[in-house]
């Protein structure tokens, strides 16, 4: 790393060098965040592919299952939680914050693309689970194939256009530019 940029990411009170510092390093941030969670997100549908196999939604996981909740159907889009996706949820969680640990700092900012990430990361790794299963296909993304998805729209899951759309808007505001002082 150039000193210049160890200098800027040090002295950088949000560690959001695209926010502040001009140049090429502000282009790519965005692009590679976007490149960084379609990676991740194309890693982990595979070893859930694996995990799951056919029987979607952890069916026929050895996991607890509360399968109708008034809560389910406000941050869960209806589908059923289990044990497998409540410790895999946290998990990636804390995957997600873990550089905030690691470099001691946070903020507003980061807490937004740190949240905003992880709704994409959710939405890009479910896709890509669909599509990499051979037990089901991008055509079987549908209600018929998928029923742990209980309220779709336009042919997609609910979740899959409000998590991009707030996901990407949290991105986007930690990506804003500081007025000037």
């Amino acid at each position: 790393m150039s000193e210049e940029l160890a200098k800027t990411l040090n002295s950088s009170p949000d560690l959001a060098p695209a926010a502040g510092t001009p140049g090429r390093f502000a282009t790519w941030h965005p692009i590679g965040l976007w490149l960084g969670l379609l990676a991740t997100a194309f890693l982990f549908a595979g070893a859930e592919i694996q995990i799951e196999g056919a029987a979607g939604w952890a069916r026929n996981l050895p996991t607890w299952r509360i399968e109708q909740h008034p809560l389910l159907d406000l941050f869960w889009g209806g589908k059923p939680l289990t044990g497998y996706h409540a410790w895999v949820f946290a998990f990636m969680a804390a995957v997600f914050h873990l550089p905030l640990i690691l470099t001691w700092r946070w903020n507003w900012r980061l807490e937004a693309r740190i949240l905003g990430s992880l709704m994409v990361f959710w939405i890009l790794e479910d896709t890509l689970w669909f599509a990499f299963n051979p037990a089901f296909g991008l055509h079987r993304l549908s209600p018929e194939f998928a029923p742990w998805h209980k309220h779709w729209l336009l042919g997609l899951p609910v979740d899959y256009p409000v998590f991009l759309f707030v996901g990407l808007s949290l991105i986007a505001w930690s990506f804003r530019r500081r007025p000037e002082r």
